[in-house]
């Protein structure tokens, strides 16, 4: 075989194995997408979620903006501004995956009137247009939770917070 030949050949098997990791990487990331998707809703609505693996473990950036994922799209009323709530909770971390808050430790779901100020406003704009009976991944960045100065020492400045909010009633 010529150069050219041999050259031409060891081409093809570096196009074939840059091809393999592409796809043993796309593989990769699709069992990490399942395996995050299936901690969040391992456990039904009304029971408290699992939490492991919700926040990427490879040091991927938080998002710069509110992202918002039905998990369980309920099929009770509607929450609108004015409205009370009644929610249950689990809150983590965006850097280290670290709950630092859960309704459900305390065994009631919080209460609050939507669009009053009462939380954050990550939490105003995640929850609006959740029905009762649902369940959502709420990520919130820092100017939306609380920014620059953090939170009784559980919640560091600039930190992004992702939370599993099931919402249980409307009134």
């Amino acid at each position: 075989m010529g150069s050219a030949g041999r050259k031409g050949s060891l081409a093809g098997v570096v196009a074939g194995l840059v091809l393999l990791a592409g796809c043993a990487d796309e593989r990769a990331d699709e069992a990490l997408d399942d395996v995050q998707e299936e901690a969040a809703v391992s456990q039904d609505v009304g029971e408290r979620p699992v939490t492991d693996g919700l926040v990427p473990a490879d040091g991927t950036e938080p998002p710069s903006e509110l992202q918002v994922e039905d998990l369980v799209v309920g099929d009770g009323e509607l929450a609108s501004p004015g409205d009370l709530l009644s929610v249950q909770y689990v809150g983590v971390r965006w850097s280290d995956g670290g709950e630092f808050d859960a309704s459900w430790e305390r065994g009631q779901p919080l209460e609050f009137q939507l669009g009053a100020g009462q939380v954050i406003s990550g939490w105003e704009q995640g929850v609006e247009g959740m029905r009762v009976g649902g369940r959502r991944v709420i990520t919130i960045p820092p100017q939306l939770a609380y920014g620059d100065r953090g939170a009784g020492g559980v919640i560091g400045p600039g930190e992004t917070l992702v939370f599993v909010v099931d919402l249980q009633e409307v009134s």
